[in-house]
């Protein structure tokens, strides 16, 4: 069952209690991590109106449509989002094929066709990176089903960055999440790449299992890369797709709290 991520608001995890915001073995975040997640919010409610109001006075700046759209996605207006990406390429028409950002805002705004299209042709642009292959997996998983999707992954003949290969092999049915868990977990390499692929991995894994409809798995891996200390201090805004994790992981939360709200069959509501 897809989720209605076109129409369901985005509640802060302050709300959600802790039966709902975890998997199935997952505890819940710490309070420091859903503090800092309010602290955001109301940040990005700021950037909002603070933009809404340099557009008008000046309505052909990219940058501004770029932060505005960034903001509503981190607020879960994905619709939103879509509409300013989109103003950003009718602005600059050579943003159109690396433009990935609109296609993630595509794949929660429910428009799946064009998020797989967004990914086809930013192989274009990039054919070495198999994170975009991976999100064009998910879109036309959702859009086609899971057997065209893994039929249809994209090829790559250089390699990537880890995990990125390891989790594209997950994606092929030729390794499992334990394995790649294993493999970082054992890698020599330093502190702060190796929770860097932890993150990475923990967030493709849970949002293999939510792709898969295995709800409770995926919270419990998206739970992980949430409380990832690499990706909130990591790239722009904090790093975008900590941003989709935590968004993932508080969707999928709503729907576990509607659900363990929902009177079971044969008792009064």
């Amino acid at each position: 069952m897809r989720l209605p991520v076109a129409t369901l608001s985005i509640l802060s995890l302050l709300t959600l209690g802790p039966t709902a915001s975890r998997g199935a073995d997952a505890p819940p975040l710490s309070s420091e991590t859903r503090k800092t997640i309010k602290t955001m919010k109301e940040t990005w409610e700021k950037q909002v109106k603070q933009l809404t109001s340099q557009i008008k006075d000046q309505p052909d700046r990219v940058g501004f449509y770029s932060r505005r759209a960034d903001a509503l996605f981190y607020l879960g207006r994905f619709d939103a989002a879509v509409t300013d990406y989109e103003k950003m390429v009718e602005l600059d028409k050579k943003l159109d094929a690396p433009h990935w950002r609109r296609g993630i805002a595509w794949f929660y705004a429910g428009t799946f066709k064009k998020a797989a299209h967004q990914f086809e042709i930013y192989n274009s642009f990039d054919d070495v990176d198999r994170e975009n292959g991976i999100w064009r997996f998910f879109s036309q998983a959702r859009a086609y089903g899971l057997a065209r999707a893994r039929q249809g992954l994209l090829k790559y003949k250089k390699d990537d960055r880890e995990p990125f290969p390891s989790v594209y092999r997950l994606f092929a049915g030729k390794t499992t999440p334990e394995k790649i868990l294993a493999s970082i977990t054992s890698a020599k390499i330093d502190k702060t790449e190796r929770e860097k692929r932890l993150f990475y991995a923990q967030l493709y894994i849970g949002l293999d299992h939510a792709i898969h409809d295995r709800d409770q798995k995926a919270l419990a891996h998206l739970r992980e890369a949430v409380a990832n200390t690499w990706g909130p201090r990591s790239g722009f805004g904090p790093h975008y797709m900590w941003q989709v994790g935590r968004l993932h992981y508080e969707l999928l939360a709503a729907k576990a709290k509607k659900k363990a709200e929902k009177p079971k069959p044969g008792k009064s509501s």
